[in-house]
């Protein structure tokens, strides 16, 4: 059985369980992760449409060429003269799927596309992908593990390479072109490179920019790099010469909040004890209010994706998740702390993918 034969019966077998009669997928991390690719992504409505018991694509025939290599399931081409409207009737009526009462749609596909669904069965009750293929990516298996495991390796490698080559003089852009080369190097696509210095730190999501480098800058450095369709996402800290004054202090109380989350990450627990054990820790130190995103995030083919470590998540924690924690203090016009990595939960608790020490590097 191919892998994607195996992932169409899980789905399946999760479309029973929820008493779903047709899942539409747009071109996007869904249809990836489920077919193995995606057709370009333009305009034009394509779809993949599953039932419990067949598959079709709704195919613009300019793509149908390009995609057949990739799948032997049946296309409905449609042109542009023609309009889609009638082939999806036909793919409708091929799968059974007219008459279908509850219908799942991807949440990321274009507006117009989901229209075009919504509009051929309005009468059906409408879901998005949370219980069905959302459930499904949650869980990973052992080759994407490795996958996994593989990219988070390197981004340890393009860290250090940063480490190596920041000075005081350099800008943030400078420090990000030497991960971003070693990540190439690595043969992995750069995917992101935050670098903040001094109080560009205390902004979790900063645009990494021309600010130069001082000596006493805190550093925060959050990067990843992509290779065979998964991605990694770690963020460590450094320091060029001596910490500013009180960094030790909200180092080790981030890290304790690490750890923390760490102990709560546990299977049967729900993802919000997760965020409630890190963010106990921050606030009963005093620093609550800096800490102003979710723990954690689900990472595979997308960065984001389930499950999400917030305060209000009931998602329960299995085998097989894999999410980052990532707690963090950020003090306005001083410096941010933020301390991530990536895990998969395990039997007994979380293994971290990365084997880079979380400590200070000191420069």
């Amino acid at each position: 059985m191919t892998k994607t034969q195996d992932r169409l019966t899980r789905l399946r077998a999760r479309m029973e369980a929820e008493g779903i009669d047709l899942v539409a997928l747009g071109p996007g991390a869904h249809m990836d992760w489920l077919m193995g690719f995606h057709p370009h992504p333009d305009e034009r409505p394509c779809l993949a449409c599953i039932t419990r018991e067949a598959a079709a694509f709704l195919m613009p025939a300019l793509n149908a060429e390009g995609s057949r290599p990739h799948t032997d399931l049946p296309f409905h081409e449609w042109s542009d003269a023609e309009g889609p409207d009638g082939a999806f009737s036909t793919l409708l009526d091929a799968l059974g799927a007219k008459s279908a009462r509850r219908i799942v749609l991807d949440e990321t596909m274009r507006a117009d596309f989901a229209a075009l669904v919504q509009d051929a069965l309005p009468d059906a009750e409408r879901r998005f992908t949370a219980s069905t293929i959302g459930y499904l990516r949650m869980r990973k298996d052992d080759d994407e593990y490795r996958v996994l495991k593989q990219n988070a390796l390197i981004a340890d490698q393009a860290m250090e390479a940063g480490w190596a080559a920041m000075a005081a003089g350099m800008s943030e852009l400078e420090v990000a072109a030497v991960i971003r080369e070693r990540f190439k190097a690595l043969g992995a696509e750069p995917l992101f490179t935050i670098v903040g210095a001094g109080g560009n730190g205390a902004f979790p999501h900063h645009h990494t920019g021309e600010t130069r480098l001082a000596q006493g800058d805190a550093v925060v450095m959050d990067i990843g790099g992509g290779m065979n369709g998964y991605s990694s996402d770690m963020t460590r800290m450094a320091v060029l010469g001596t910490p500013p004054e009180g960094y030790d202090e909200v180092h080790a109380i981030v890290e304790a909040a690490v750890q923390a989350a760490m102990k709560a990450a546990r299977p049967g627990a729900k993802a919000h004890e997760v965020d409630d054990a890190a963010r106990g820790v921050i606030a009963a130190a005093g620093y609550g209010e800096y800490f102003v995103h979710r723990t954690g995030h689900g990472m595979g083919v997308e960065v984001h994706e389930q499950p999400y470590m917030t305060s209000v998540s009931q998602t329960v924690l299995e085998p097989g998740m894999v999410f980052s924690i990532e707690p963090g203090i950020y003090l306005p016009g001083r410096f941010g702390i933020r301390l991530e990595d990536i895990v998969i939960l395990r039997d007994d608790g979380p293994e971290i993918l990365s084997e880079l020490p979380r400590k200070l590097k000191v420069l």
